[in-house]
């Protein structure tokens, strides 16, 4: 993606199902789970790099003992930040004999646990500073009242949420989705464990049995079930209790990605199924996602379920998550980017008027090169085809030099572009930063011919264009093609989302500015004050009855008309070559991804009611010159 656009975040949750010295006799380490912790973090690295943090509970601590610790950073290397210090803890003991005895370890030192969370932030609500790390803790000296919470979400509705609190009697601390959520699960676990309190107290047993009791029947999935009832939004919350249960939920339309596994020795859940195959050497089959709507739990007492918390909706599942945001080492992602490369050949192919023989083919490092092996292999296929219909036409006899040229052609493949370090763009005053972005990106010089070759540039995705107006076709530009084709595996994203990813305001989208600017210019500028109008008088509506009349905006113009208005934004005064611009289509993107069919950046189709709310905002910002986030 040459926009650098923020996004989901990454949760890990490992909990080890046997004693630890299983591990240090087995693995050779006490160390097993926070070394599988710190290689899956590291797996999933590419979710969140505004911080990181890890959470440990241990079992059977004595009282007086501290058996819940927490570790986060905000730092550039925030994983590294965090596992340095936890490491710090066992220095001093490293080499001495006692540090291999797992029963001395878990009573000494900090995290030596058998439960594990851990988070990586990409923050898209509330300030960027500590506290908004993850996970976040509420403290209490019952061990069953104990709740550390991490998410990847975002809640559409955090005003109603916040205010159905302070109605309960509560002063939260901060205003974000993090703490509304923590305190949010926290009142009913409250709630539960007063219940439980309540009912073993008839029964005549003492407080210290009470303790006991609650903890081996906390009903964890009554307490979710309490709590989310008005959540909207996309989420994964992985919470721990200081007990030693835990669990994953999942929302009901499966927004967010979390894939779970267990064995004999360990349960896990990951936002991410690669990280967990790689972290245990898992089988692909036997690694599942968690169900929407559902919640992977697993007790104290080792015992494994996964049961419906909200009632399943229709799978919308992101996209993104497939075009660009996961690693592409997962089997399907692999594939699906491959097919998305695939289906955009036929446009491609209209673009440089089927002229393969004098167009070089390339993508924009790195994360479009998936996308870039599926159409290089279709375009090939199209070649060969060509070949050989050239090659049984009988009413042409191929010379020997003939059928040698058709024999060795083939689609042309170069590196163009490479991405260099990010230069210090801010050492220089504005006039020169704009010259000095240009360069971001490098080119390969001596891949054109000048004024010949067609040049074809694939990327996943063209949000705001600004690095492509700013730096990449300008750059491109210096090889003198006739004719550059800029190639978004992905369709245009045209409203907000509200779910995890960081585009909340319509304005930045390029596809939105081409919109209006043809409203502008066609004599239609009656549909921007309508759509305001129809979107202003249903501001203070319940979520629940706001309809998404920004489709009108998009509604007078074909695909086509705004992928070519956006090629004339893109294209400078001083660009020489022709400029043209392909996206994907929504129909090929479900025929790629037909089990994750979240497309509501693209459609305008929200998923829950309060995405309606967020572009219905995001529009009247826009219009009254706010720029401010739409939830």
């Amino acid at each position: 993606m040459t926009d650098e656009v923020k996004h989901e975040c990454g949760v890990v949750l490992i909990r080890l199902l046997k004693p630890l010295e299983y591990y240090q006799l087995t693995y050779g380490s006490w160390l097993y789970g926070l070394q599988r912790l710190y290689l899956m973090m590291e797996k999933q690295r590419n979710r969140g790099q505004d911080g990181a943090g890890v959470a440990a509970v241990k079992f059977d601590m004595p009282p007086g003992e501290p058996y819940i610790f927490r570790e986060r950073s905000m730092a550039d290397a925030a994983i590294e930040e965090v596992f340095n210090a936890i490491y710090d803890y066992f220095e001093k003991y490293r080499g001495q004999p006692v540090f291999n005895d797992p029963f001395w370890a878990k009573r000494n030192l900090p995290f030596v646990s058998e439960l594990y969370l851990g988070h990586l932030r990409y923050g898209t609500f509330g300030k960027y500073n500590i506290e908004n790390v993850h996970p976040v803790r509420r403290h209490n000296n019952w061990k069953t009242r104990n709740l550390v919470l991490a998410g990847n979400f975002n809640l559409t509705n955090v005003d109603e949420c916040f205010d159905i609190l302070v109605n309960l009697g509560q002063h939260p601390t901060a205003y974000s989705d993090t703490i509304t959520m923590l305190e949010n699960i926290g009142h009913f676990l409250d709630r539960e464990v007063q219940r439980k309190f309540d009912h073993f107290k008839t029964l005549q047993h003492s407080n210290q049995e009470i303790s006991e009791l609650i903890a081996s029947s906390l009903d964890i999935a009554a307490v979710l079930r309490e709590s989310s009832k008005k959540w909207d939004g996309g989420y994964v919350i992985a919470g721990l209790l200081g007990h030693g249960d835990a669990f994953v939920m999942r929302d009901p339309w499966g927004i967010r990605p979390a894939y779970y596994y267990h064995d004999d020795e360990v349960a896990v859940v990951a936002s991410e199924r690669p990280a967990i195959q790689t972290a245990f050497n898992a089988d692909y089959e036997k690694i599942k996602e968690v169900d929407p709507g559902c919640a992977f739990i697993v007790r104290r007492n080792g015992k494994i379920s996964l049961e419906e918390i909200r009632k399943p909706q229709q799978r919308r599942s992101c996209s993104f998550e497939r075009i660009y945001f996961s690693r592409g080492n997962d089997k399907e992602i692999y594939e699906e980017r491959k097919k998305l490369g695939e289906l955009l050949v036929p446009a491609i192919l209209k673009a440089i008027d089927n002229d393969i023989e004098n167009t070089v083919f390339s993508y924009i490092p790195n994360t479009a090169e998936v996308a870039f092996y599926g159409m290089f292999k279709t375009i090939t296929a199209y070649q060969l085809q060509q070949k050989k219909n050239k090659i049984l036409d009988t009413t042409h006899k191929i010379s020997p030099e003939e059928f040698d040229s058709l024999f060795h052609a083939g689609p042309r493949i170069e590196k163009v572009t490479l991405k260099d370090v990010k230069l210090r763009t801010f050492i220089t005053q504005d006039t020169n930063r704009k010259d000095l972005v240009a360069h971001v990106y490098d080119i390969t010089y001596g891949t054109i011919r000048k004024g010949i070759d067609n040049l074809v540039v694939i990327d996943d995705s063209i949000v705001r264009g600004t690095t492509l107006r700013e730096s990449i076709i300008r750059i491109l530009d210096r090889l003198c093609p006739k004719r550059i084709v800029i190639v978004s595996s992905s369709p245009q994203i045209r409203y907000p989302d509200c779910y995890g990813i960081d585009m909340a305001k319509i304005s930045d989208f390029i596809a939105f500015q081409a919109a209006i600017l043809l409203l502008k210019e066609t004599g239609r500028e009656s549909v921007i004050n309508e759509v305001y109008r129809k979107s202003k008088a249903q501001q203070n509506y319940p979520k629940e009855e706001i309809v998404n009349y920004v489709k009108e905006i998009y509604a007078p113009f074909t695909d086509e008309e705004i992928s070519d208005r956006i090629a004339r934004m893109l294209k400078g005064p001083d660009i020489k070559a022709e400029l043209k611009v392909v996206y994907q289509t929504v129909e090929n993107l479900h025929k790629a991804c037909p089990n994750h069919r979240g497309d509501w950046y693209f459609t305008g189709d929200y998923p829950t009611p309060g995405g309606n709310k967020v572009v219905n905002t995001a529009f009247i910002n826009y219009i009254e010159g706010r720029d401010q986030r739409a939830y």
